[in-house]
């Protein structure tokens, strides 16, 4: 007989062997008129974790969205151990706008957490989100990319000094592991405060589903289900190398000395050296040019889409490896 439980929120409840898709309230537009976040619930017959996956907190990062509905919607759930809470999209006033912030005087949903009934309209909206789908659930996975004009590498962000989420972080099986516990009020550093381990996974850039991403991101998410049981008929991934960039790595957002129109000569995740050309930044007549050099041997984490720099304009994010790592990672890229 199975020892697996309810799944319990305000206003509702999912048995065991069920699943729900549900529009849930978090807030009310100047009309009054409701606001709802989508949720699936879906709630395995045999006991397990309960694992939530979220994406869209900022409402213009879409890749996310993509995994998260595939996992809900497309993926065969008969051998599911535990409960998946699937939020596609967090941030539903800017996902419908198509912007980062909540319009509601521009704030950050991903620094409110784990919000205050009683504070800010995005507080209010965090409060209810984390109450609800995120305190009761293990663990977590939250969906990021890069912000608009700008890409990244498929990478996690966890707190690695953190047992727990150290064990989500490496069984997503993602190349590289950039640890921290990450800036007060983002999701995945208050859950994992709240006794939830959730790690944040960046992939590529706003305003798009690319396909690369979102199946690498299908797979580390599989992986992480399986090392923690969800998915018993699954095995834990592994990415051919790793590198986890802590406190002790140098990294650095590399930014434009010049205004200009920008020829990057690196892509993210391209490996560089010491004193490396990785852009060109010159003005129109192409009559004067700023070299930009890498200060340290490493990896390109992101890096710039839109060609054109004010002085101070980030151009790409570099993280330090260790001789041996990029020998390795060499190796494998042939």
């Amino acid at each position: 007989m199975s020892d697996a439980e309810p799944f319990t929120f305000n206003g509702g409840r999912v048995e065991p062997g069920d699943t729900q898709h549900l529009r849930y309230t978090i807030t009310e537009t100047y009309l009054g008129d409701p606001v709802r976040m989508p949720v699936t619930i879906i709630n395995g017959v045999e006991p397990g974790p309960t694992v939530f996956l979220s994406a869209a907190g900022h409402g213009d990062e879409l890749n996310g969205v993509e995994v998260v509905r595939e996992v809900s919607d497309e993926w065969d759930h008969d051998d599911l151990c535990g409960t998946l809470v699937c939020l596609p999209v967090l941030n539903v006033p800017g996902f419908i706008a198509q912007q980062r912030y909540l319009p509601i005087y521009d704030r950050d949903l991903n620094r409110s957490f784990p919000g205050d009934p009683d504070s800010t309209s995005a507080k209010r909206m965090a409060d209810s989100i984390f109450r609800n789908f995120i305190e009761p659930c293990d663990l977590g996975i939250d969906f990021h990319t890069s912000t608009r004009g700008r890409t990244n590498m498929l990478h996690v962000r966890a707190d690695m000094e953190a047992s727990a989420v150290a064990r989500v972080a490496n069984a997503f099986a993602s190349n590289v592991i950039i640890a921290g516990e990450g800036p007060s009020g983002t999701l995945r550093r208050e859950a994992t405060d709240a006794g939830v381990p959730t790690i944040t996974v960046e992939m590529g850039e706003a305003h798009r589903f690319q396909r690369e991403f979102i199946d690498r991101a299908l797979a580390g998410t599989k992986s992480v289900l399986a090392e923690f049981g969800v998915k018993p008929t699954a095995t834990v991934g592994w990415p051919g190398w790793r590198t986890v960039v802590d406190g002790t790595a140098d990294k650095t957002w590399i930014r434009a000395d010049a205004g200009g129109i920008v020829e990057m000569h690196a892509n993210r995740g391209d490996v560089v050296g010491d004193g490396e050309r990785i852009a060109t930044i010159s003005n129109p007549f192409k009559t004067d040019a700023t070299a930009i050099e890498a200060p340290f041997a490493g990896l390109l984490v992101g890096s710039l889409e839109n060609p054109v720099v004010y002085p101070g304009n980030p151009l790409c994010h570099l993280v330090e490896l260790s001789e041996r790592t990029r020998r390795v990672i060499e190796s494998h890229r042939g």
